[in-house]
């Protein structure tokens, strides 16, 4: 499995809510069925507020960003329990959320799903970077190298969440390691 992520990121503040992240008029699309996935992440962070982030994470047009990492405050995730948070993202082709803190639900979301490596950062991040400065993130390191700078931070090591997450979620992980009939 990949084990190093380097790219732009896009930053935001703290407490975003699974409905900045994927409105809820867009929940209809089901994410089993391929041009529905693909479109999802045409939506993804759509809901953010212009007047606090005029660059789209999604450009107009386009399925996917051009950052696969994300780089937030605390509390990323809150608000309701929806899947469709982190499976949007990762169609986007996000990888990662560095996050200062991440809502229990989406934490658990982004792990079943097997989308997004949700890493808790140790630094608040979204006050030291800017979006689309180049970061490398090593998971096996549990660290962020700022590209321009040098600087390295450091976050908490995915532990137990990082195979279920390599593995593609729950129940790819669950085949793959025998707990149930593949």
């Amino acid at each position: 499995m990949q084990s190093v992520f380097t790219g732009p990121v896009f930053v935001v503040r703290d407490n975003i809510d699974t409905d900045q992240i994927i409105p809820a008029q867009y929940l209809n699309l089901v994410p089993t069925i391929r041009e529905e996935y693909e479109k999802l992440g045409s939506y993804a962070l759509c809901g953010l507020p212009e007047s606090s982030y005029p660059t789209p994470f999604v450009r107009t047009g386009q399925l996917d960003a051009e950052y696969p990492i994300v780089v937030a405050g605390k509390n990323f995730g809150c608000g309701s329990s929806r899947e469709h948070a982190p499976i949007a993202l990762g169609s986007a082709g996000c990888r990662i959320v560095l996050a200062q803190s991440f809502a229990r639900i989406f934490f658990r979301n982004c792990v079943s799903t097997g989308e997004i490596y949700p890493c808790e950062s140790i630094d608040r991040l979204c006050d030291l970077l800017q979006t689309g400065q180049i970061v490398t993130v090593d998971l096996d390191q549990a660290s962020v190298t700022v590209q321009d700078t040098g600087k390295v931070y450091s976050f908490r090591p995915l532990g137990d969440v990082r195979p279920v997450v390599d593995a593609g979620g729950l129940f790819n992980y669950a085949r793959k390691t025998g707990m149930i009939p593949a």
